[in-house]
């Protein structure tokens, strides 16, 4: 066998399912690895870097869009969903979410096999991003979910989280105030911004961050916020 088949990960509970797409994609040289979880899926993604995900957005841990956001934070892999949701809203919440492409079951294989072909194309050469981020002391890694300053642990609530792996995403580039509001309350206008910095008050008190003399986050004035970084970063 060659050493350069590609890989795809199936996240798909349904056991015949999942049976028939492995053989499929085996019989069209592909090396195959399952998850019936969410969770697992994601340890997949981080320890076997396959080449695309065929994900069912009805899993039985965590829905499957959940688990794009989740996928992207660190990863750039291609992502067909394959599902029975036929709604467009259902189809448009996924793709914004990050998926590269929707299938509907039931599904052709043939068109799924070219829809395949064509997404691991165009991702050759692309290197998935590291799944932690490290800087002045600040420890994230996304796919736990876990964050630490120093080498302590910090338990952060959900939006504190949000805001955090968001300004990473961006290291050292302004958010602005409206851009930070859509992307954790899908917000499409400027809005007032009482709430934002009650937000980065409390993940600043979290993290021991000064805002006088800023460790982590550093505010703009009258614009938004940034991620400091270390010289090594």
């Amino acid at each position: 066998m060659s050493e350069d088949r590609r890989k795809v990960l199936v996240v798909e509970d349904d056991a015949r399912i999942f049976k028939f797409l492995r053989l499929s994609l085996e019989a069209n040289g592909y090396i195959v690895f399952g998850a019936r979880l969410g969770e697992e899926g994601l340890d997949l993604c981080q320890s076997q870097r396959p080449d695309l995900v065929i994900l069912d957005l009805g899993l039985p841990d965590i829905d499957g869009r959940q688990f794009i956001v989740r996928l992207r934070e660190w990863s750039r892999v291609p992502i067909i969903v394959l599902s029975v949701r036929a709604l467009e809203e259902e189809k448009i919440e996924a793709l914004d979410a990050g998926a590269n492409d929707y299938m509907t079951k039931p599904f052709g294989i043939g068109e799924l096999m070219a829809r395949t072909r064509v997404l691991i194309r165009g991702s050759e050469g692309a290197q998935p991003g590291p799944s932690v981020f490290e800087s002045n002391g600040l420890r994230i890694d996304r796919l736990k979910r876990e964050v630490s300053v120093d080498a302590k642990s910090i338990h952060l609530s959900k939006k504190e989280y949000e805001l955090l792996r968001l300004l990473v995403e961006y290291p050292g580039q302004v958010l602005t105030h409206e851009h930070i509001a859509q992307r954790l309350w899908e917000r499409k206008r400027s809005v007032e911004t009482q709430h934002l910095r009650v937000l980065v008050r409390q993940l600043r008190q979290k993290l021991g961050d000064e805002p006088t003399d800023p460790r982590f986050i550093v505010t703009v004035q009258g614009v938004g916020y940034r991620l400091a970084l270390s010289e090594s970063s």
